[in-house]
């Protein structure tokens, strides 16, 4: 079903979304209303098909290395290889995206990408020396962030419809949840059932398949000369005001995910339901995503700094519950508090990466949105080893929640301390049909809207 929805037929002029209608009712109106625009269904359903490897491919290369070399410690240090990787060259590639288009860009980048998975298949099934896998994984790193590409077609097709935006954005977030709860098992199932190999290889001819799939969605994709000359990129989107604050709470979200899945197994494998340890993670990611669909439903009330910080402070407390459940010792209580933890994760993720889009001029969208999501991916790094020290050095796995509890603490302290400063935001609001800047306090948005002066 999705190929077929994928691979309908397109035009090439973009489409803009039809003039509004009288609001259908129903508590999925929102959602019917962004997918009547002609093309959405398609571009998301095969942005779905390549981002679902996204949760597959790190898992893969771990098992399909580990189960041939005998080596957690050579997989772990190859996958984190490809990760600095990807933080380095993910934003070059982003760039490139934004200055020449998607489709000329994302298909010969996967087409890297995907061979450097094949290498390291072939590196592995063959014997070959050690240093040739770092080689090989660390090429996969040309991987487009195909999330933030959909998020940027959703932005040039709603870009007078906040609301609308909030609604997408909700969407793109659940669907991430729901790819990095589907994939790990997928590849476990693969790679335990067929061969060591077969994640990787069925993660890549995925990849591959949606991205092309996606890029012959023409008529949706943000036209580049309408992106490009009005803001033209001439700096990095890390000197813009208020992004710098935001990356650094991505950081730290980052760490509470990267914390929590190690703490995780180490509690279940104490506990003796090793496992287990996928489902009680899956939970976690259930309820984030549940939660995300779920806020997609609601208009966005009041100021977008306002709710990023009620968003904040509720994943801070509610990281406060798998702490609490774990100190006594039910791996079920601990369950039923992940998925509770979870369901704080994806508001503030779709506040958040509002505020990106807000703050990133338009012709760098998908360069900042990267940046947003390489200051996660290097989150997660720090805190899996910040949570494997933990379980190794404090009392037990249950007290090493303490990790993704100060994580959290620190992503609420850093939005509160920035709140004061003030700054001035590319594309807060407008007066007007000109976008003009306005106030941003401590690079939290003040929001503004069309015809609403900045306050």
């Amino acid at each position: 079903m999705i190929l077929f929805l994928a691979a309908r037929p397109v035009t090439s002029p973009p489409v803009r979304p039809a003039p509004r209608r009288r609001a259908r009712s129903g508590p999925f109106a929102p959602y019917r209303r962004i997918f009547a625009v002609p093309g959405t269904r398609a571009f998301t359903a095969a942005n779905l098909l390549a981002r679902l490897p996204m949760g597959m491919l790190s898992i893969s290369a771990v098992l399909m290395i580990a189960g041939s070399r005998g080596s957690y410690a050579l997989a772990g240090a190859v996958t984190a290889t490809g990760l600095a990787a990807t933080a380095l060259v993910g934003p070059w590639t982003a760039r490139l995206i934004d200055r020449y288009g998607q489709s000329r860009i994302a298909v010969p980048a996967t087409v890297l990408a995907v061979l450097g998975s094949l290498s390291l298949l072939l590196c592995v099934r063959y014997d070959a020396p050690a240093w040739t896998l770092f080689a090989s994984y660390a090429a996969t790193a040309t991987t487009p962030n195909t999330g933030g590409m959909s998020r940027a077609r959703w932005a040039h097709l709603f870009s007078d419809d906040p609301a609308a935006r909030h609604t997408a954005n909700s969407f793109e977030q659940a669907a991430d949840e729901l790819c990095f709860m589907l994939g790990p098992v997928l590849a476990t199932l693969l790679c335990t059932t067929l061969f060591p190999e077969a994640g990787t290889a069925v993660a890549a001819a995925l990849l591959l398949t949606g991205v092309l799939l996606f890029a012959a969605q023409r008529r949706t994709e943000p036209p580049v000369a309408a992106r490009t000359a009005t803001h033209a990129p001439t700096r990095s989107p890390l000197r813009l005001p208020g992004l710098p604050p935001l990356l650094i709470t991505f950081l730290c979200t980052g760490a509470i995910f990267g914390s929590l899945e190690v703490v995780t197994i180490a509690y279940a494998d104490d506990h003796g339901i090793r496992s287990a340890a996928g489902g009680m993670l899956a939970l976690q990611a259930a309820g984030s995503c549940a939660a995300g669909l779920l806020y997609g439903l609601l208009p966005p009330a009041g100021r977008t700094h306002r709710r990023f910080l009620t968003c904040v402070g509720a994943m801070a407390a509610l990281m406060l519950l798998p702490l609490l459940a774990a100190s006594t010792g039910s791996p079920a209580a601990l369950a039923v508090a992940l998925l509770a933890a979870g369901m704080a994760t994806a508001p503030t993720m779709v506040t958040g990466m509002g505020l990106v889009q807000s703050r990133t001029p338009a012709g760098q969208l998908n360069e900042g949105m990267t940046l947003a999501v390489t200051a996660l991916l290097g989150g997660i790094a720090a805190g899996s080893a910040a949570g494997g020290w933990a379980v190794d050095h404090l009392t037990g796995p249950g007290t090493a929640y303490t990790v993704p509890v100060t994580a959290a603490a620190l992503a609420l302290a850093i939005t509160l301390l920035t709140r004061s400063k003030k700054a001035v935001g590319p594309r807060e609001c407008s007066g007007g049909p000109a976008l003009i800047g306005c106030v941003v306090f401590g690079g939290m948005v003040t929001a503004g809207h069309r015809g609403v002066s900045c306050v």
